[in-house]
């Protein structure tokens, strides 16, 4: 016997929501195979729930729109950080700056190469130590690191921050329109269901192939299984040889 299979995908639940919404629009209640109250909670969920799936879809674009244009940001900030390390220790190697302006940029471990820059964390650390470390030489006195300066570093780095933060918030409206998007599943799915409960009812006194035509126009879905498929294709076949 067929089983009835309730959405489980967000187009699905809409389609099956409009599918018995359209049903309450078109007739009088003493007519219609679900409860009034019924109806009422899918006129109120309905728009809810496509609102909600809108948001979601949207939020998500946003994001992957921008991170375009941030992953250029990251790649540029982690060059200019990378480079202006690398300038720090070949100065110091051809003797140009002492050995003490290594440990000023907190950089006594990365003699003969640079830090990890691989997480955002790991860019916005080394970012703000250099440029902090930057600027109380030049209140020193001392000569600027040059090609690249502090200064072009700086920017870049402003910039990546800007970025970052920014793309912190489209994460958190996105989790924030997962959530809702799941909460909103939980209760059309609960209206659905008692829809469903309702049209079964109605026609439950129908012989079955009716009775599943009959709720099949408010949106049940039901699914052979694999025997029942193949049982049901051979009576099919049998049925159209036997009218020719």
């Amino acid at each position: 016997m067929p089983y009835r299979r309730l959405p489980n995908t967000d187009s699905a639940r809409l389609k099956s929501l409009k599918s018995a919404h359209v049903k309450g629009k078109d007739l009088p209640p003493f007519k219609l195979a679900f409860s009034p109250s019924s109806f009422m909670k899918m006129q109120s969920v309905l728009p809810l729930f496509e609102n909600t799936i809108y948001e979601h879809k949207n939020s998500l674009n946003i994001q992957a729109e921008k991170n375009k244009e941030y992953q250029n940001r990251l790649k540029k900030v982690r060059l200019y950080i990378s480079h202006f390390i690398q300038v720090v220790n070949m100065a110091i190697s051809r003797g140009e700056l002492n050995s003490q302006c290594r440990v000023d940029f907190g950089l006594e471990s990365y003699e003969k190469r640079v830090p990890q820059l691989n997480s955002e964390e790991e860019l916005l650390e080394w970012g703000e130590k250099l440029i902090e470390a930057e600027r109380k030489r030049r209140m020193k006195g001392l000569n600027p690191i040059t090609n690249p300066t502090i200064a072009v570093v700086k920017v870049h780095y402003d910039k990546f921050l800007e970025y970052y933060n920014y793309q912190k918030s489209l994460k958190k409206r996105s989790q924030r329109a997962q959530e809702q998007l799941n909460e909103m599943r939980a209760q059309v799915d609960l209206v659905i269901q008692q829809v469903w409960n309702e049209v079964e009812d109605t026609f439950g006194d129908l012989p079955e192939e009716m009775r599943r035509d009959k709720a099949s126009d408010y949106g049940l879905v039901y699914v052979f299984r694999k025997n029942e498929l193949s049982n049901a294709n051979v009576f099919q076949t049998s049925r159209i040889e036997g009218v020719g």
